[in-house]
């Protein structure tokens, strides 16, 4: 396998793991609403700011 696949591969990996921790924070946030929650849970902030650099890091290993 070349260095190129390899490194699509990763990028594939870390773009499916940021697509778990959005649906993670979406669950979360569905969650709070039913719950009667009229603000954020704080353990969604974290989520995203994961999600952000996951996204950060895909776009960075992107050869197009």
């Amino acid at each position: 396998m070349t260095i190129e696949n390899r490194m699509i591969e990763i990028r594939q990996e870390i773009e499916r793991l940021g697509e778990q921790i959005e649906d993670l924070a979406l669950d979360l946030l569905r969650e709070a609403v039913e719950q009667g929650a009229t603000a954020r849970p704080p353990q969604e902030k974290p989520l995203m700011v994961a999600r952000r650099s996951l996204d950060k890091a895909a776009r960075a290993l992107d050869q197009r």
